[in-house]
């Protein structure tokens, strides 16, 4: 007999060998129903795979993540196995399931697959599930899988095999499909209720612009067609809500292939919201005792050599600038940090002086493939707002703890409400990753975990997902629609202090080592400002956006008292600017209700001889006539009351 403890530490007993399957079946049948996957003992098990030794047990159903990871890891073997039926040719790279759905790399040979062939496949999916095929778990030795997949020609298949340890190679088999896989999966498709081949885009093998390029078919499947009719109309929000659509209607951002692919140029509105969010957090910052400095956008090598950038990311880097004196090279920068830590070796440091906080708004440079650029999201040039604290052991938790609050604060005032945060941890089987000692990161480890449960998060724990030189707190947060982005990004660093031999004098009048604290609440203002857009589809904040107002006049004849309230509002430090198009007042509402202006101020004769404005309200419409500086006062309170919300 076996014990197996359940998550509400319940202990059940059963006759060794027992499956995921036989657990949930012995708690109830609505249960083994639903179950997709299961945790033994921290590893995900297929429900029908043998337990043989007492375990914890966890089972997962589609209300699980775990659970939804399994359900689209079939999906992408039930995908290949269709396109392996409709294009025998057809070679295979890899299927993993991703955050929706799922994809596959496939290489299709003189095939150019295009939208027009996805109703085949999804038929073909479809037919392969009504045939009910089990799926199966099989160990093979190396020897084996390379004679299998050599056979078949699958080039990709060998090569990832050739990189795997003998002992350890697992196909799942599913009809006349056999696919190399870890798992887990699903005992058969039967689950799968709903199909929908998404999208087909352009992908290297294993992401190197100098292999063959695959084709990388997206898709989703549901337990139930409801759940996929709901999942293509957020997607149809999401399309009216896409940063890069919307930010070139409201003249945030542009793009120009003449400066150069990933390189934003913001536009005049653009610049304003971006200012006004730099200056929010500069006022913030100030609050809780930051400095402004200000770094070059270059750096020599050997800076980024010290630091372990130019080793961690000298691939993803853009080619170094070298000068007309020999042996001079420079990078663009790819890190403010090692900028910072010069500037924190400007002068001898006592205990008395710590914590010192430097912040920049620093532009940054980083290669990205053409093919993984999208819109401000995944640029070649992005501008932190990043900040490095330095303090003694003593202060970390604290000044963790303070960064939390600046993060917790931004989200509020910018109703970021749904959000988690994840503990990113080193993983210590692969630790080679990482640089600093095994005393260094557990002493890091537990000040994010500590500081984490003082402040009250609700956190994930992810292993593996640390930075190369320290562990970190990241923010994913949920925007209107659901979706899930990380911004925020908190991290210490244990390192780099101990790489550049900073110091400071302690109260024992000894040298002592400082502790880092890397921190971007923002993340960066490209990506932070795509995601405000798609969450509020536009409609930014009245303190924040570019355009409080617009002044409609009803003809040419009223632009000079048009002219006299913008300098009268402006004045009141209230941001708007004149419609002069001779243009009729119904087109200029119209295209002041598209731009998501907040207010529009109508001025005719009416208006002139009482120095008055109609004021109508985007979305809402007529609020009436109000003197201008009635109209002022209305901005402010909302505002006020804006502001205000995020401190309550």
């Amino acid at each position: 007999m076996i014990k197996i403890t359940l998550p509400d530490n319940s202990i059940k007993e059963f006759e060794s060998p027992v499956t995921a399957l036989d657990i949930a079946k012995s708690i109830s049948e609505g249960l083994a129903r639903v179950c997709l996957s299961a945790s033994v003992n921290g590893e995900i098990y297929d429900l029908n795979r043998q337990i043989t030794a007492d375990s914890n047990v966890k089972l997962f159903t589609w209300n699980d993540e775990q659970g939804k990871h399994t359900f689209w890891h079939s999906s992408a073997h039930l995908l290949a196995a269709a396109v392996q039926a409709l294009y025998p040719n057809a070679k295979f790279g890899i299927g993993p399931a991703i955050e929706n759905g799922f994809y596959y790399d496939i290489d299709f040979g003189d095939k150019v697959l295009s939208s027009e062939d996805f109703p085949a496949i999804e038929a073909k999916m479809q037919e392969i599930v009504k045939n009910d095929p089990k799926i199966v778990r099989k160990e093979v030795s190396k020897e084996e899988a390379l004679e299998y997949f050599t056979q078949r020609g699958e080039i990709y298949k060998v090569e990832l095999i050739n990189e795997l340890e003998d002992g350890t190679i697992t196909f799942y088999e599913s009809g006349d499909f056999t696919d190399l896989c870890r798992g887990p999966h699903l005992i058969d498709f039967s689950p799968i209720k709903a199909i929908k081949i998404l999208a087909l885009a352009g992908a290297y093998w294993r992401g190197d612009e100098k292999r063959k390029q695959l084709t990388r078919l997206y898709a989703i499947t549901f337990p139930k067609k409801k759940d996929l009719d709901e999942y293509l109309a957020l997607l149809e929000e999401a399309k009216k809500r896409d940063h890069r659509k919307l930010g070139k209607e409201l003249e945030i951002f542009t793009f120009s292939q003449t400066v150069g692919q990933g390189l934003p140029l913001w536009l005049p509105k653009g610049a304003e919201l971006r200012a006004r969010l730099e200056n929010f957090l500069r006022k913030v910052q100030k609050e809780y005792g930051y400095e402004q400095v200000i770094t070059p956008h270059i750096g020599s090598v050997e800076l980024y050599k010290t630091s372990g950038h130019y080793q961690k990311y000298g691939q993803d880097s853009f080619r170094t600038i070298t000068t007309p004196f020999e042996g001079e090279e420079y990078m663009l920068k790819p890190m403010n940090c090692p900028h910072h830590i010069e500037i924190y070796k400007f002068k001898p440091h006592s205990y008395k002086d710590l914590p010192c906080r430097y912040a920049e708004f620093g532009t940054v440079y980083r290669y990205e493939q053409s093919g993984e650029l999208h819109g401000l999201t995944r640029v070649r040039s992005f501008t932190q707002d990043d900040a490095h604290i330095f303090c003694t052991p003593e202060q970390l938790k604290d000044e963790f703890c303070k960064v939390i609050d600046i993060v917790l604060y931004i989200f509020k005032t910018l109703k970021f409400d749904n959000f988690t945060a994840q503990i990113s941890l080193r993983d210590p089987s692969n630790k080679e990753k990482y640089i600093g000692s095994d005393d260094i990161w557990s002493q890091a480890e537990q000040a994010i975990i500590e500081a984490s449960a003082e402040r009250g998060l609700q956190t994930v724990t992810e292993i593996g997902e640390a930075a190369f030189y320290g562990p970190k707190l990241d923010f994913m947060v949920k925007d209107a629609i659901g979706r899930k982005w990380q911004l925020g990004t908190i991290q210490v660093d244990y390192n780099l202090p101990e790489r550049f031999n900073l110091e400071y004098i302690g109260a024992d009048n000894q040298k002592h080592r400082p502790i880092m604290i890397h921190r971007a609440p923002f993340g960066s203002m490209e990506r932070f400002v795509a995601v405000l857009i798609e969450h509020t589809a536009g409609e930014f904040p009245l303190w924040l956006t570019p355009e409080q107002f617009i002044i409609l006049p009803i003809s040419d004849k009223y632009q000079s008292y048009a002219e006299k309230v913008m300098s009268d509002l402006s004045k009141l430090d209230l941001r708007g600017s004149i419609d002069q198009r001779s243009e009729k007042t119904g087109k200029k509402i119209r295209d002041a209700e598209i731009s998501k202006i907040p207010y529009m101020l109508i001025v005719g004769e009416k208006e002139e001889s009482e120095g008055s404005v109609s004021v109508r309200k985007h979305g809402e419409g007529d609020l009436g006539t109000m003197i201008i500086a009635d109209f002022a006062t209305l901005i402010n309170k909302a505002v006020a009351t804006e502001l205000n919300q995020s401190t309550d």
